[in-house]
């Protein structure tokens, strides 16, 4: 057997894995790929040759920590794309791993629970198959899923391959039926509830929405403190700090004028639009592929 046949059964054996998050990019992907020839003729955006059919598989890595809202819409696109996602988990949950890392919360320079809670139950999932794994990350952003580190993971990036911007993933979901996520009306990514990704004004959409959730994170904080730890969710400044009457008041009268002034500067722009880019101000820190997208 020459190398080119043998690359060709490779192929043909292959598992395609598209790991959704919750979010906008990963779900607008789930729906493009269903019919991405359909996808690229509606978005001016037409492949050199006709895309073959893929047998997909969808999972969702489960943290157990989510927010309600992602759990629904899992639900919702479950319906879309007329196949079950399948929901991979570390049973022993967060709290768990919080006291292997003896209280050390994670944060953007440790992501122990990206590896703990994402991406190893990916990992035993593919096994030793060959895996072509698909990640929404646009044409528009600078990064890739550096994460997967597997030999037999081959990641794959179609909206890069096929020049899908923001817009493009706005068109998909809202063409689609799907639309966006509800959480997007106070948060632009998916993942925890707690993420330390979220910015200051996302705390305070939480502490509102989720009061319940708030106060979980909360709990955590305060757990890791008492083992060891003396970290904070949000950098430099404790949950219950931020949960102040005075403080609340402060941060949604700085959110309130920074969105006012990106209205000016971006008129007629979808609100979801104006919201990120508000956000991005504040911290534009790129949060991890299999969680934020």
């Amino acid at each position: 057997m020459n190398k080119a046949d043998n690359k060709q059964n490779v192929a043909l054996r292959a598992r395609h894995i598209l790991s959704l998050s919750g979010g906008k990019d990963s779900s607008a992907l789930a729906i493009y790929m269903r019919d991405r020839d359909v996808w690229r003729h509606r978005l001016g955006k037409p492949g050199s040759e006709p895309s073959a059919p893929i047998e997909m598989e969808y999972v969702f890595c489960d943290t157990k920590e989510e927010l309600p809202e992602t759990y629904e819409y899992l639900l919702k696109l479950e319906a879309f794309l007329g196949k079950a996602i399948t929901r991979l988990s570390d049973d022993r949950g967060f709290k768990h791993w919080l006291e292997v890392y003896q209280g050390f919360l994670p944060g953007p320079q440790v992501r122990w629970c990206t590896r703990m809670l994402k991406l190893r139950p990916f990992e035993e999932h593919v096994g030793n198959d060959f895996v072509y794994s698909y990640i929404g990350i646009r044409a528009d952003e600078d990064r890739d899923s550096s994460l997967l580190k597997k030999p037999n993971i081959k990641v794959v990036y179609p909206f890069k391959e096929d020049g899908i911007t923001r817009d493009d993933v706005v068109r998909i979901l809202n063409e689609s039926g799907a639309s966006l996520p509800s959480y997007y009306e106070w948060r632009t990514r998916s993942g925890c509830y707690f993420c330390f990704f979220q910015r200051k004004s996302e705390w305070v959409g939480l502490k509102e929405h989720h009061p319940d959730l708030f106060e979980k994170a909360k709990e955590f904080e305060e757990y890791s403190n008492q083992i060891g730890g003396s970290y904070t969710w949000s950098q430099g400044e404790s949950l219950d700090a931020l949960s102040s009457a005075e403080r609340v008041t402060e941060i949604k009268a700085n959110h309130l004028k920074a969105m006012k002034h990106k209205r000016r500067t971006l008129p007629n722009r979808p609100l979801v639009e104006i919201l990120n880019e508000v956000l991005d101000d504040e911290d534009d820190e790129q949060g991890c592929a299999i969680c934020h997208i």
